[in-house]
């Protein structure tokens, strides 16, 4: 493939992954990074990429977001410091640790909580708007740590969570993504350290398409009801989870 056309792949693969994200609060990191491993790259090197483009795709995806009124103060800075906590902590161990491994460890529970929210979306109850869910800074360490070894899976941790735990979607899905700029500023940061500047037309495309399709992602979040978004999400991690489950039968 010459270098336009692959460059236009990548600008519409991350198109399509920013604009689900957008709207779910997950997915970018899980798809981007699952069409770089099927193209032979390391985890380590695609974990990298996908966090380089993200550093990028989500300042523009957090800040429509805080445009639209869908952020939240307390619960940003309660996600943001464990969380760079922990994906400082996942760059040093992704180098040691196959990301297999932890994609599998991640299985059983986004397999639980899909079911969980499932259930739960069948149900009105929220708290209120700014509230702050038990246990956010945990859940924030883990998932930056997870996201940083496996190439996704904060949003995917942090959404559903948070959202099973009564916070109300449209907030959470805005708030994850704001932090997860910071997040994977960190993240880049020590990827750049241990494995430096690599496959840059990858990342220029994610970045072009994750950027243009940020503003729709936003406003589809906003105009999203609640409970549609509880089961779109419990759906997707469904799907992650099973994912893994065929992954790991192969």
């Amino acid at each position: 493939m010459t270098p336009l056309p692959e460059f236009l792949t990548f600008v519409a693969v991350g198109a399509f992954a920013q604009l689900v994200d957008g709207a779910l609060g997950m997915a970018y990191g899980v798809a981007s990074a699952a069409m770089l491993l099927g193209l032979g790259l390391p985890p380590a090197a695609a974990s990298a990429s996908v966090h380089y483009a993200e550093t990028f795709t989500c300042g523009a995806s957090g800040l429509s977001h805080l445009a639209a009124g869908n952020v939240r103060r307390r619960l940003f800075w309660a996600l943001v410091v464990p969380g760079v906590v922990g994906a400082t902590l996942g760059v040093y161990v992704v180098s040691h640790v196959p990301a297999d491994w932890m994609r599998l460890a991640l299985t059983p529970y986004l397999l639980g909580m899909g079911l969980f929210l499932l259930l739960r979306g069948r149900r009105s109850g929220r708290q209120p708007d700014d509230h702050v869910p038990r246990a956010t800074r945990p859940l924030g360490l883990l998932a930056g740590f997870a996201d940083a070894v496996a190439g996704g899976g904060w949003s995917a941790l942090t959404v559903t969570t948070l959202v099973a735990r009564g916070a109300t979607p449209r907030t959470v899905i805005g708030t994850v993504h704001l932090a997860k700029c910071v997040v994977s500023a960190a993240a880049s940061a020590g990827f750049l350290w241990h494995v430096g500047a690599t496959h840059g037309l990858a990342v220029l495309g994610l970045i072009v398409g994750g950027v243009l399709a940020a503003p729709l992602g936003a406003l589809f979040a906003r105009r999203m009801p609640a409970r549609a978004a509880t089961l779109l999400a419990a759906i997707a991690v469904l799907g992650l989870g099973l994912n893994n489950v065929l992954k790991a039968l192969h």
